[in-house]
């Protein structure tokens, strides 16, 4: 697989990473330990290096991320997060210095590992000034513990405020062919700052690969069951944007799946999506999309479909809504 660079002096990673919050949170029940330790190291047989995960998805989820790539750590970039009160992302955001550290050290433990490669505030807290966020992870950077600095979700005056104190490799935020807002003030930014960017749910939580639509039931304790685009309505109306992905990919002998992963990789050299899966199959699927290339015809022809129609639905709870692009 080819590899990217994350920022003017950031990690080199594969060009699509794996993201691992889905393997024990928020999409149902968790997938077994065994299991995820084997998709992980499938992953990386198929030249994934880049493995995302997050103190908020649980030490579960980062125990299992760090056992799997034991074997071949120095390998593999890992990126975790800090951010939230207690880990639970419910409670609230808590990145006062103190917090963060503890936070290192306990993401150290999970993955079995003497540095954290990418550590990411999950969040801005509005209670801590964004100099004292960043100049903990720099000094925790100077120890040797942590290698690279990255924010998520944050808005411009954060991103140039950190960075102004530690230089941001990379913004960890949702986009996709049906979340297109980074694109009006955030990407030109990290192109400004030289600031890599993350995608994350690169394949619209599921939606864009086609195998959802109006009559699907998820499970109890899916994240999705509370996410306004996700009601049922919304994902009737949404199929539209679906059903021209499709023509597309069909014409190219491709899925849905590989059509919105290679798109976003055909925006920018710096731009590494993590999609996630719990099956060996999908994973396949999403990886295709790194030898898929587009070229300007084929973009174009994407925006054109994408202009006929008008996503329904909100991406968040105005609750969650409300702790974005700070």
């Amino acid at each position: 697989m080819q590899t990217r660079t994350l920022g003017r002096n950031g990690p080199q990673v594969s060009a699509l990473g794996f993201g691992c919050m889905g393997l024990s949170f928020a999409y149902g029940p968790a997938l077994a330990r065994q299991d995820t330790i084997a998709l992980i190291r499938a992953a990386f047989e198929r030249g994934v290096t880049f493995f995302d995960t997050a103190e908020a998805y649980g030490a579960l989820n980062e125990q299992m991320l760090g056992e799997a790539v034991a074997p071949f750590r120095d390998r593999v970039v890992i990126a975790t997060k800090f951010g939230f009160k207690g880990g639970d992302a419910t409670t609230g955001m808590d990145s006062r210095p103190e917090r963060i550290r503890a936070v290192a050290e306990a993401s150290l433990r999970h993955l079995r590992s003497e540095r954290i490669d990418l550590f990411y505030q999950h969040r801005i807290d509005p209670n801590v000034p964004m100099e004292d966020v960043a100049g903990t992870v720099r000094d925790l950077i100077a120890e040797g513990k942590v290698a690279h600095f990255g924010l998520s979700e944050a808005g411009a005056e954060s991103i140039r405020r950190a960075h102004a104190v530690q230089p941001v490799a990379a913004l960890q935020s949702e986009y996709s062919l049906w979340w297109r807002e980074p694109e009006r003030e955030i990407l030109p930014l990290c192109e400004e700052l030289g600031i890599g960017f993350v995608p994350f749910s690169p394949l619209g939580r599921g939606f864009l690969t086609g195998k959802i639509d109006e009559n699907t039931t998820f499970a109890q304790d899916d994240f999705r069951n509370n996410v306004p685009r996700f009601s049922q309505e919304a994902r009737k109306a949404n199929q539209a944007l679906v059903e021209r992905v499709g023509r597309l990919a069909a014409a190219r002998n491709a899925t849905p799946a590989q059509i919105a992963l290679a798109w976003l990789l055909s925006q920018r050299p710096w731009i590494v999506p993590i999609p996630g899966t719990t099956k060996l199959h999908r994973l396949e699927e999403n990886l295709g999309a790194a030898t898929l290339q587009l070229d300007a015809g084929d973009v174009q022809e994407i925006e054109q479909a994408l202009a006929q129609v008008q996503v329904q639905g909100e991406r968040y709870s105005a609750e969650l809504a409300a702790r974005v692009g700070r």
